[in-house]
């Protein structure tokens, strides 16, 4: 899966790779543009051509990326696709903005073989991106203080929460992370966020909520429903399928007290 981090250092950092790769394609002037005016006018089509891709292919990876993941679809099967998808529009815009300043070229290059040329651009932007996000994670991990090799669900948690993963909750499309300095929501399903869980030591103890063991403070029995109480005063609904997998886990006694009131149930 490649990671689209919709944040502003993220959309910096793929704008000015666009720019700078605009830059080089007008020097260079494929598809003939080479012969169709001086540098500086050259360099500064390519640059927005590259500009505009930036926008319209950074806004269609951040909305169909997790999206993929979650349904199971590979990255080689979805990303082709949506670059002849995304190349319709996107062709129209390019055109006009080649016809605005040589309008000649309306003639001398037909509708088809424009949008071959766009998706073309459109798939060097593909692989540029690729190659950005993959090589920005590793530094991203390291500057957050996670190595190389951590859970990735660490990795999405912003700086300012640290690295003490207490809890997963599922709200709609959304999980909240759980740290001892907050939470944030990110957009991804309970399912793809347990499996980049990895080794961090804990358990589903609801359809909607994951535990980390090192977070368990004590359990609450109410009647015969149960909460797992943990650090920062979070409180974790337990189902009563997941009861007698806790209590093989050792998260419980083997006989849960019984009250007529709410009252803790100690921990193994």
């Amino acid at each position: 899966m490649i990671e689209t981090p919709n944040t502003a250092r993220a959309w910096a950092t793929e704008l000015a790779a666009c720019l700078g790769v605009g830059a080089v394609l007008g020097v260079i002037g494929p598809f003939g543009s080479f012969f169709n005016d001086v540098l500086v006018v050259r360099v500064a089509y390519w640059v927005c051509v590259f500009l505009v891709c930036g926008l319209a292919f950074g806004l269609a990876f951040r909305l169909l990326a997790s999206r993929a993941h979650r349904a199971g679809v590979p990255a080689w099967a979805w990303v082709p696709a949506m670059a002849l998808v995304v190349g319709i529009p996107l062709a129209g815009v390019t055109r006009l903005m080649a016809a605005a300043i040589w309008p000649a070229i309306r003639q001398s290059v037909g509708l088809v073989e424009w949008y071959g040329q766009t998706v073309l651009v459109g798939l060097v932007y593909v692989a540029l991106y690729g190659l950005l996000r993959r090589r920005a994670a590793p530094r991203a991990a390291l500057r957050g203080g996670i190595e190389p090799d951590s859970p990735r669900i660490l990795r999405r948690l912003p700086p300012r929460l640290g690295q003490d993963l207490l809890c997963l909750s599922m709200e709609d499309h959304y999980v909240r992370l759980h740290t001892t300095r907050g939470s944030a929501l990110v957009l991804m399903s309970l399912g793809q966020a347990l499996e980049e869980v990895g080794g961090l030591e804990g358990l589903q103890v609801h359809r909607s909520w994951w535990v980390a063991r090192k977070a368990v403070e004590g359990v609450i029995e109410d009647g015969r429903k149960l909460r797992i109480r943990l650090k920062g005063g979070i409180e974790a609904p337990v189902s009563r399928a997941s009861v007698a997998r806790l209590r093989a886990a050792g998260w419980l006694k083997d006989q849960v007290a019984g009250a007529d009131n709410v009252g803790d149930v100690g921990l193994r």
